[in-house]
């Protein structure tokens, strides 16, 4: 079953672009320290890929979370209509894209749901984050510090500080997420998907 398949419209690009960078299954998984069958799972759209798992295979793949998201190149100058942007779903969160898919600078707009079990996954990864609350408070952790955040607030970090991003509002998060990509020698030290904390 393809990763553009029927059964599952919205699964990420995931098998096309690995493809695309000259990686077999095997080497993909191994370099976004992934199992290969885990890898198959998320390309066949069994799996939604969390975040940090997007953030890795994007930098593994020489790509973008949102092109990853299915979302195609954007012109040099981008304006996106908010009632316009679709919709993708993956490891339970919400996104919309707020910019333009083939940038450096990567901004989303993120529902985050209401989910006490995924609370503690903790994301490590190279760049910067740029947080917005839009709807709903958030928890965010940043290295042994703990914050929450109402409607308006915003952090701005380095996203190789230990992080965790929860909604603490039972109707779920909605913020704007925005963050840089590196492709250099340090981003071999993302952690992201399965560090818990």
């Amino acid at each position: 079953m393809g990763d553009m398949s029927p059964d599952h419209p919205h699964a990420p690009r995931l098998r096309e672009l690995r493809r695309r960078a000259g990686l077999t299954l095997e080497a993909g998984a191994a370099r976004a320290e992934l199992s290969p069958a885990h890898l198959s799972r998320l390309e066949t759209g069994q799996r939604q890929p969390s975040l940090p798992v997007l953030l890795k295979l994007a930098r593994v793949y020489g790509t973008t979370v949102s092109e990853l998201l299915g979302e195609a190149p954007a012109a040099p100058t981008s304006v996106v209509r908010g009632a316009d942007a679709p919709v993708r779903e993956a490891g339970g969160w919400s996104y919309r894209p707020a910019g333009g898919a083939d940038r450096g600078m990567q901004a989303l707009r993120v529902h985050v749901p209401y989910d006490a079990e995924h609370r503690d996954l903790v994301r490590v990864h190279p760049g910067e984050e740029w947080l917005y609350v839009l709807d709903g408070r958030m928890r965010l952790a940043l290295g042994d510090t703990e914050h929450l955040l109402d409607p308006g607030d915003s952090a701005h970090f380095d996203s190789l500080t230990p992080h965790r991003i929860a909604a603490a509002t039972r109707g779920g998060l909605d913020l704007l997420f925005v963050h840089t990509l590196l492709q250099s020698a340090v981003a071999g030290l993302c952690l992201g998907a399965g560090t818990r904390h």
